[in-house]
């Protein structure tokens, strides 16, 4: 239902959109006269964390949902080591220097590339990878360190090209340990 009313609504999220009337938090992005949050969160072995969605993402998704945005493909999932707290300017450009993406095919994972996010049909609202989460094969002389993970458009590790939709600071940091595989999940969900 929300789907559909948002498609109904676009001339108003547009507008939204061009007069800044859309609130950026900590947990997604709240269109207030809409009363209407969009907001993500990743899954990994050790729980749930909520993300944040940049401003570059959200530009993104109106943009393909309720403009003529041309659609990215396919988003893939990277890990990060730096102690960093993401904030909504962060964009693909600036990712990886300002959060420490692990890169390394040595000390991290062995992946040639970041790893695919390749999500179920959207329902109900959301849209998630939960069921084939994303894996990260570990590779270490001793352990890994993840403070946190992000969404983005391209496939090479430490790239500045494409859109970052999310990022996310864990509460606590992840120790990952060689052959381990990490597993993470990423959803997006729209409520009303």
């Amino acid at each position: 239902m929300l789907d559909r009313d948002i498609i109904r609504h676009a001339g108003e999220f547009k507008g939204y959109l061009d007069n800044h009337q859309y609130e950026v938090s900590d947990t997604g992005i709240e269109f207030p006269k809409a009363s209407v949050m969009l907001f993500g969160e990743y899954e990994d072995k050790y729980g749930i964390t909520p993300n944040l969605i940049t401003t570059e993402g959200l530009n993104h998704i109106l943009s393909v949902a309720l403009r003529d945005g041309s659609k990215l493909n396919n988003f893939y999932l990277a890990l990060y080591s730096g102690n960093y707290t993401p904030t909504a300017a962060l964009t693909a450009a600036t990712f990886a220097a300002t959060a420490t993406e692990i890169v390394s095919g040595t000390e991290g994972y062995s992946n040639a590339t970041r790893p695919q996010w390749s999500p179920t049909a959207p329902a109900g609202g959301q849209i998630d990878n939960y069921t084939a989460k994303a894996e990260f094969n570990i590779v270490t002389a001793s352990q890994v360190t993840i403070y946190g993970a992000a969404l983005l458009s391209d496939a090479v590790k430490g790239s500045t090209s494409g859109v970052l939709i999310s990022a996310a600071r864990f509460a606590s940091s992840r120790t990952e340990y060689n052959g381990n595989v990490y597993g993470l999940g990423y959803r997006v969900r729209a409520q009303g």
